[in-house]
C-alpha cells in the first residue's frame, strides 16, 4: 500500500483552489477545496468498534493522517464519524450517511461478487450493504467503499439509473490520487 503524504496532498488542493476561483470544477462548490483535521486513532478505533469492522487500510490511513472530508471527488468526501455541517441545508446524500451508520450495516456482508452493470431493478438498500459511501456524484450516483469479501477495499459507483453498481477503482488511494492529479 501506498503511504499518504499530507503535505503534498493539502499543497495539491491549495493548487486546485488556486487554479479554480470561481469554484468551476464539478463539486467544488460544495466541497470548497477544503480538508478538514485528520481523526484520532481513538475516533477510528471507536467507529471500527462500534460497527464490527475494520476500515480498509488506504481509507482509514487516509482519515488518519490527511483529514476526514470535504475536499474529493464529486462533491466532496463523506466524514466518517460526523455529519456534514453544511449550514441547514438537508442533502439526500445526509441520508445515505446516516443509514450507512445504522446498527449491522456496514458489518455485513457485501452482496455482490461481480460487478452489476445497467439498471438496477433490485432494493438499493440490500446492495449497498457492507459499503461504506464516500462521495455524492449527484442525481442519485453514490461512490461506495467495499468494507468486507473478496472485493474489500475497493471503490464502486452505483447508479442505480443507468449504470448499475460497478467498480471504478481498485481502491481508495488510487480513487484519491486521481481526482488530485486532474488538471
Amino acid at each position: 500500500m501506498e503511504g499518504w503524504d499530507e503535505g503534498g496532498v493539502r499543497a495539491r488542493i491549495r493548487e486546485m483552489a488556486a487554479g479554480d476561483p470561481g469554484r468551476e470544477r464539478f463539486g467544488a462548490e460544495t466541497h470548497r477545496y477544503e480538508l478538514t483535521p485528520a481523526l484520532p486513532e481513538m475516533e477510528i478505533r471507536a467507529f471500527e468498534e462500534a460497527h464490527g469492522i475494520n476500515l480498509p487500510l488506504e481509507y482509514r490511513s487516509f482519515v488518519a493522517q490527511v483529514g476526514n472530508g470535504p475536499a474529493g471527488p464529486g462533491h466532496g468526501l463523506m466524514p466518517l464519524t460526523v455529519l456534514r455541517t453544511e449550514a441547514g441545508e438537508e442533502w439526500a446524500v445526509d441520508g445515505e450517511w446516516e443509514e450507512d451508520r445504522l446498527p449491522g450495516r456496514l458489518v455485513e456482508p457485501f452482496p455482490l461478487t461481480e460487478p452489476l452493470p445497467g439498471r438496477i431493478s433490485a432494493l438499493i438498500d440490500e446492495l449497498t450493504r457492507g459499503t461504506l459511501m464516500l462521495a455524492e456524484e449527484g442525481c442519485g450516483i453514490y461512490i461506495r467503499l467495499i468494507l468486507n469479501g473478496p472485493r474489500a477495499g475497493e471503490v464502486w459507483c452505483i447508479d442505480p439509473d443507468w449504470g448499475g453498481f460497478v467498480p471504478v477503482s481498485r481502491g481508495f488511494h488510487a480513487w484519491y490520487t486521481e481526482w488530485l492529479q486532474q488538471p
